[in-house]
């Protein structure tokens, strides 16, 4: 079963508006992990939040499938993205106007990325490749500098998030 594997996680705002980039968004992704974290549904082995996209290495628990797992985590942040873009940036909220049957906003680009990670190799890549987001944006000169990431958990032993959970262990 594909829940038996971490797995390499991607969601991106629709049509990469940069709306990550405000430290509120943020942490409403922060405690949405926790809360799935918190009720025992996932692991988080690692992320990185970007203005405009995120990266997770998760694992779902045992009695919990990927699938509703993530929808429920981008229905939920969607939700409360979109009350905080209404209350504080109306004209961002406006540029994410679809008006399609069901929704009025698309805050997630549909069909996020889903990679299981079958070996070690392939887990620390991502791992690698997740850290070095934020360097490679220009964001920070080192991994462990960016503070939305698990890259201080990995490089530093400095563990700022209740929801992290080491790979080995």
């Amino acid at each position: 079963m594909i829940e038996d594997y971490a797995q390499f996680f991607t969601a991106t705002l629709y049509e990469w508006k940069p709306v990550l980039a405000f430290p509120e968004v943020k942490k409403i992704i922060l405690d949405s992990l926790s809360f799935l974290y918190d009720q025992k549904r996932c692991y988080v082995y690692a992320f990185v939040i970007m203005n405009n996209h995120i990266h997770l290495i998760w694992q779902m628990r045992e009695g919990h499938l990927l699938q509703d797992i993530q929808r429920d985590f981008l229905k939920f942040t969607a939700q409360k993205i979109k009350f905080f873009l209404q209350d504080h940036h109306s004209a961002l909220l406006r540029e994410l106007e679809v008006n399609l049957k069901d929704r009025k906003y698309q805050i997630w680009q549909r069909n996020s990325l889903n990679v299981p990670l079958y070996s070690e190799y392939v887990f620390q890549q991502q791992l690698d490749y997740i850290h070095q987001n934020p360097v490679k944006a220009g964001l920070c000169s080192f991994p462990s500098d960016y503070d939305y990431s698990s890259a201080q958990f990995y490089f530093k032993g400095v563990n700022k998030f209740n929801f992290l959970e080491h790979h080995e262990g």
